[in-house]
């Protein structure tokens, strides 16, 4: 069995990211770290794409919201 690397858990991508946080949340990073996504049950593994799920519309939310408002700002200054 071929030796795993160690995750380096301040350069992933965005997403990556986002997952190990959340595994965090749920008090599963350790778990993950030491044995592998594999070692999640489905419910989970589910949990936590729910989560992502929520997390990314939450996130979407927020900047067009901010974007509106930027808009709104230049229009009151024309």
């Amino acid at each position: 069995m071929a030796k795993k690397k160690p995750i380096d858990l301040q350069n992933l991508e965005p997403e990556e990211q986002l997952k190990y946080e959340i595994a965090e949340e749920l008090g599963l990073l350790e778990r993950v770290m030491s044995d592998g996504w594999k070692s999640l049950s489905a419910k989970e593994t589910g949990r936590i794409g729910g989560l992502m799920t929520k997390k990314r519309k939450e996130m979407k939310e927020k900047h067009q919201k901010e974007l509106a408002q930027e808009e709104s700002r230049m229009e009151e200054l024309l």
